[in-house]
């Protein structure tokens, strides 16, 4: 619905000269889907060939398909196929993606992809499969070319299907900034495959843990105690699982998009900053920069997590036996709870960024026991420099213990 108003309240005309300011209110409804669809790729399975368009869509659909390279090395034989037996007629554009990769000139490449394949501006949505890095290049790519083109996300990693592959956000970075330029560019449909997981290295599969571990942490107490009791059997076993270990690979993946979806949902714009679903990203998005090609996304999450579990003990809202789990956690999930950046001069670098991010107030994140949190905007550069040396403290017995 759109109204159109002149600013002034008189009409037209005000003392006999026409209105030259007017104000335009409308508001566009945002619908997509995120649904599991399990073994997308099976030439039986309509899903993927029918993703993202109203009705039933051209014949034969036209599929411009965006892939990373790692994933197609993986699966590019089972998407040819796919293509063929669908009646498909694609193309396959392959893009190596990563976070030192994710720059405009990626995206630039995507839109000449769609350029070449002559995209349709609204019945011919691009296809996505990778992780959340391909995602947020091809998403905004879609969200510039034509200055909105449709696309559907197939997510491949584990930290793209509970995070990266369900928001509206996409972005790239630019300078030492990650994800500075961006949009909100929502995929008109998210296919969550797990058994994209089943070929992922555990390294990545405890990096995307880093984002459920987030959930369980803030909201949902109920699943910190399913990866307490089965987080590192889900890493070990590629979120596979035989007949014992499926129902609570559904759970926890379920509870883990849910979750992050039921947070997103109300403020897919951010108008509102105080936001629980960036627990874990106030100091992460610094470290993870600094870092590079160090440290993974989760990994520099579960930093700032474990960073502020630390805060939030001192203050009172996390007791000790509280705090013990959750680092136990963390380690048995094989993430790290300490890393040579978390000193406190790039800590409080990484604090003025994120309040310059957050319109001027720290409006950060600190877990209130486990599976609720609180809103400070008080954190102070002692406080961050005794959650370091805390951290390296326990990081320091944890390596002693090791070598013992």
């Amino acid at each position: 619905m759109t109204t159109l108003a002149p600013r002034s309240s008189h009409g037209l005309f005000t003392s006999g000269e026409p209105v030259r300011s007017w104000i335009v209110s409308t508001a566009k409804p945002v619908r997509y889907e995120v649904g599991f669809t399990p073994d997308v790729l099976d030439p039986r399975n309509p899903a993927l060939a029918g993703a993202g368009v109203p009705g039933d869509g051209p014949a034969p659909p036209r599929r411009l398909l965006v892939v990373e390279s790692t994933v197609d090395e993986l699966y590019g034989d089972r998407l040819r196929a796919y293509g063929a037996a669908r009646g498909l007629d694609y193309e396959i554009h392959v893009l190596t993606a990563h976070e030192q990769l994710k720059t405009m000139d990626a995206v630039f490449s995507v839109a000449r992809a769609m350029d070449r394949f002559g995209i349709a501006r609204r019945s011919e949505p691009v296809v996505a499969l990778g992780g959340g890095v391909l995602m947020d290049v091809v998403g905004l790519a879609c969200s510039l070319y034509r200055r909105s083109t449709p696309y559907v996300r197939v997510p491949t990693t584990l930290i793209g299907l509970v995070d990266a592959g369900v928001g509206a956000k996409t972005g790239v970075n630019f300078g030492p900034h990650k994800n500075r330029l961006g949009t909100y560019h929502p995929a008109a449909q998210t296919l969550l495959d797990p058994r994209f997981l089943a070929t992922l290295d555990r390294r990545h599969l405890s990096n995307g843990m880093a984002e459920i571990l987030k959930i369980a942490l803030i909201k949902d107490r109920e699943l910190f105690g399913l990866l307490e009791t089965h987080g590192a059997r889900l890493v070990g076993e590629h979120f596979q699982g035989g007949r014992r270990l499926s129902p609570v690979v559904r759970e926890v993946l379920g509870r883990a998009v849910h979750g992050m979806l039921e947070e997103l949902q109300g403020n897919l714009w951010e108008s509102e900053l105080e936001r629980v679903v960036d627990y874990g990203h106030s100091f992460s998005p610094t470290l993870e920069m600094r870092a590079l090609p160090e440290l993974l996304h989760g990994e520099a999450v579960c930093l700032d997590m474990a960073l502020t579990t630390l805060i939030a003990e001192r203050r009172g809202l996390v007791r000790p036996k509280e705090r013990r789990r959750i680092l136990d956690v963390m380690r048995g999930l094989r993430l790290p709870i300490w890393h040579r950046l978390c000193e406190p001069a790039v800590l409080g670098e990484a604090l003025v960024d994120t309040v310059r991010h957050r319109d001027g107030s720290q409006r950060l994140p600190l877990p209130a026991g486990i599976g609720d949190a609180v809103f400070v905007d008080d954190v102070t550069p002692g406080e961050l420099a005794d959650a370091a040396g805390r951290l390296k403290a326990s990081h320091t017995a944890d390596e002693e213990a090791g070598h013992a």
